[in-house]
């Protein structure tokens, strides 16, 4: 599965009814009088931002919208029936451009946020809104107004729901190489990724989620050392950050020294990014001495949610997957081993 952070759709609203020309004709009523109703109005389309979803997806084969049609007036002073409104689901963060003109209709930040992106017809008038004294039995109704169509892009600026993180070359392209149809650049020296990768991750536990590879970061990334604050940048556009540890680097001395530089550079940038949910996953855990060093970081890691894998050989992927499915559906962390 692709990911889709922009996509133009057209939108319609509904036409507004046409009223309607009738006269009230009973028996024993004299001068019974003109008595056609008006149509109703179109539906408008709204644009409503909802918690339960990250991605553009569904978007990808519907492009079109259009709400429905006002009813036509009809006769004995009856209004047409309203068109129904369409109201089309986005998730937070969300920026809603009119493709034509370039200007920002709407930032959907706020869940359950609603904004009108086209207004449906007004009803056309019927015949007997236009009696006057002169003319008693006006034959003319109006027709209903067209309702809005306009072209919109919705463009997604949440970067991603899962940041995967952690010095150069710790596994992180393998992993999401693994994880997604992602392919990004995989070699053994460092600063392989320049730039996020983003992939697509299908969850058991709900929709599809986002993971960005972000490229690696040394210490002093954030004075602008490496890729400094470009990359520091992404990471606060991330919900969860997964943190890698390349095990078979661990330090016996300090097991922890690489996991707690990056948070060091994490937390100087800003404090916010140390507020994150986090999940270590110590990878490499195929290669020689991994095992051993993996323990001795899994005994000073306390009670933090650490996961042993293998990136390159899928041992214990699937387990860090339905992990991090169930944090960013369900809200749920998982204690690790």
């Amino acid at each position: 599965m692709s990911f889709i952070d922009e996509v133009s759709i057209s939108v319609a609203a509904g036409h507004g009814g046409r009223g309607c020309v009738s006269f009230r004709r009973e028996k024993y009523v004299p001068r019974g009088g003109p008595d056609g109703g008006d149509g109703g109005k179109g539906g408008d389309v709204l644009v409503r931002t909802s918690q339960r979803l990250r991605t553009l997806h569904r978007f990808r084969y519907k492009r079109n919208f259009k709400a429905a049609d006002g009813g036509h007036g009809q006769g004995k002073q009856k209004t047409g029936k309203s068109g129904s409104c369409l109201v089309i689901e986005v998730p937070p963060g969300t920026v809603i451009t009119d493709a034509l003109t370039g200007v920002i209709i709407h930032d959907c930040t706020t869940p359950g946020e609603t904004v009108v992106v086209a207004r449906g017809g007004q009803g056309g008038r019927g015949n007997r809104r236009f009696v006057t004294s002169t003319n008693r039995a006006p034959r003319h109704a109006q027709p209903g107004q067209p309702g809005e169509t306009r072209t919109i892009k919705l463009g997604l600026k949440l970067l991603a729901d899962i940041g995967i993180v952690g010095f150069p070359n710790a596994g992180k392209s393998t992993l999401i190489s693994r994880i997604t149809s992602a392919r990004p650049k995989i070699a053994d020296y460092p600063f392989t990724t320049i730039n996020p990768v983003l992939g697509v991750v299908e969850s058991r536990y709900g929709e599809p989620f986002v993971v960005a590879d972000i490229p690696g970061l040394i210490e002093g990334a954030q004075n602008g050392a490496g890729l400094g604050t470009r990359f520091l940048r992404h990471v606060e556009r991330t919900g969860i950050l997964l943190h890698m540890v390349d095990a078979s680097a661990i330090d016996p001395k300090n097991p922890l020294a690489a996991y707690d530089a990056v948070n060091t550079e994490l937390g100087g940038f800003s404090p916010k990014l140390l507020e994150k949910a986090q999940l270590i996953a110590l990878n490499k855990i195929d290669l020689p001495e991994a095992a051993q060093r993996a323990q001795e970081f899994v005994r000073a890691a306390g009670n933090r949610p650490v996961y042993e894998i293998s990136a390159a050989t899928g041992l214990g992927v699937e387990r860090l997957v339905d992990a991090l499915s169930k944090m960013v559906n369900t809200g749920i962390e998982a204690d690790g081993s």
